[in-house]
């Protein structure tokens, strides 16, 4: 029988998140995500932590998103972003850029949009539960898809034609360019 001291000794413990062929989500023009949690190795389950690296390129952005599970704390590896975080209410808490070195903690529930600039942008990323769970707000995937074309009519006084647009325009969930790139 294996006791868990020689479980914990023998198992996996080192993962290479900076490896493109790895990475969850890829975009050949905006960037790559590579997440690491305990359904791909197990010691996050220990820490209860989850980590991302995350890759754009110029002009790149990473479409709106929140983790609703989980707080985040961000750290730039390099490059410079323009980040925007509002809270659960839709109210801004942080518009600004951020460069190689800083940090930035986004509370559970926060939408957060990330935009490149000239020179790319990269960082990490701890997650305060070992299977975080990122929510998009774009694309196919996205909670406006599940919202009624009536609802979001409503919410935003828009025509119908126009809700319609707003729910079904954005095919991508993950990644974007500024129209400038």
């Amino acid at each position: 029988m294996v006791g868990i001291e020689e479980t914990h000794c023998t198992a996996r413990i080192h993962e290479n998140l900076d490896d493109p062929e790895r990475s969850d989500f890829f975009s050949t023009r905006a960037g790559r995500i590579s997440t690491l949690n305990s359904l791909n190795l197990p010691v996050p389950r220990l820490v209860r932590l989850n980590a991302i690296r995350g890759v754009l390129y110029s002009g790149g952005i990473m479409l709106p998103h929140w983790t609703a599970n989980a707080h985040t704390v961000l750290y730039v590896t390099g490059g410079q972003a323009k980040i925007q975080v509002v809270d659960d209410n839709g109210q801004s808490v942080f518009n600004a850029q951020v460069h190689q070195g800083e940090l930035l903690v986004v509370p559970q529930g926060f939408a957060v949009v990330k935009t490149a600039g000239e020179t790319g942008f990269e960082w990490i990323a701890f997650k305060t539960n070992d299977n975080a769970y990122m929510n998009t707000l774009s694309g196919k995937t996205s909670y406006l898809r599940a919202v009624p074309v009536d609802l979001i009519k409503a919410a935003y006084g828009v025509t119908e034609e126009e809700a319609k647009r707003v729910k079904f325009s954005q095919q991508e969930t993950m990644f974007a360019m500024t129209l400038s790139s």
